[in-house]
């Protein structure tokens, strides 16, 4: 039996959505598929690596590992209308050069902040660490992501909401951005669209039994918030729209792309569609 490595962040949305496959609700017959839970930044240096077969990434880091990933168009987490928030101390006034702590340099919040705020003083940390910083002083502000948008310290207030400057930057009229999922390019290519469809398939089932896996990962200990913000984080990131990317979505990374390009962090620009995986090839091998 082939072992597969699915690697994911700790955060509600993606154990939610890889958790069909744990539980037996779905699966391969001939596959085992090994999961491993790590935070965003270190999944995205390891698919720098080329290291994990399947991996959770941030849109922003893609157009550097395109040629060893291509992209899955399920287990996806866009914003619309919300995002990752600027957080600071009540009360508080930013300078222009303040410190401020990010979740990593690769990360899509960290591509719109530093374009959006190009004097700032960046600390890359742990995003279960960056609210104490910002109460301990450490750092001015901090961006804020997964759950912790919705639990931060009433101390904190928001500066900024990253949807409000992605829509700035991007013209308006889409979904934000944030993270997918990327397969090794060297897995067999009839392969590669197993799991893909298979991954889908956990992402629809998931979505179809909510409320029953839920109250299983509350149940296991395996999630950070109580169940109203669970219900509610799943709602904002884990939905239909995770189960397999539109054409607004993929235009939306598109654009990404595009701003990211245009200040100068990729070489070139690329479309997003160009790298995802042929699932007609499937089709026409065994027509």
């Amino acid at each position: 039996m082939k072992t597969v490595t699915v690697a994911h962040s700790p955060d509600a949305d993606d154990i939610f959505m890889y958790y069909a496959i744990k539980f037996g609700w779905v699966g391969m017959k001939d596959v085992k598929f090994d999961n491993i839970a790590l935070d965003i930044e270190t999944l995205n240096v390891k698919a720098l690596e080329n290291y994990y077969d399947i991996s959770a990434i941030s849109f922003g880091l893609y157009p550097y590992i395109k040629d060893e990933y291509a992209l899955l168009r399920t287990a996806v987490s866009f914003g619309e209308g919300y995002g990752p928030k600027l957080i600071k101390k009540k009360g508080t006034h930013l300078k222009r050069n303040f410190k401020v702590a990010l979740s990593g340099k690769y990360t899509t919040n960290a591509l719109l902040f530093k374009i959006a705020y190009p004097d700032a003083r960046i600390s890359y940390m742990n995003f279960l660490e960056i609210e104490q910083a910002v109460l301990d002083g450490d750092v001015d502000a901090g961006v804020l992501i997964h759950e912790s948008i919705l639990t931060y310290d009433d101390r904190l207030e928001v500066e900024r909401e990253m949807w409000d400057i992605w829509q700035e930057l991007s013209g308006g009229g889409l979904p934000l951005p944030l993270g997918g999922m990327g397969i090794r390019r060297s897995l067999p290519i009839t392969r590669a669209i197993d799991y893909e469809r298979l991954l889908t398939q956990a992402v629809f089932v998931a979505d179809k039994n909510k409320k029953m896996l839920s109250q299983m990962l509350l149940q296991r200990d395996l999630i950070r918030v109580d169940a109203d913000k669970l219900e509610k984080y799943l709602e904002l990131y884990a939905n239909a729209d995770s189960v397999s990317m539109s054409d607004i979505q993929l235009d939306a990374i598109d654009k990404l792309f595009e701003v990211g390009h245009q200040a100068g962090f990729y070489d070139q620009q690329i479309a997003v569609r160009d790298y995802l995986i042929p699932q007609e090839y499937h089709d026409y091998r065994f027509a």
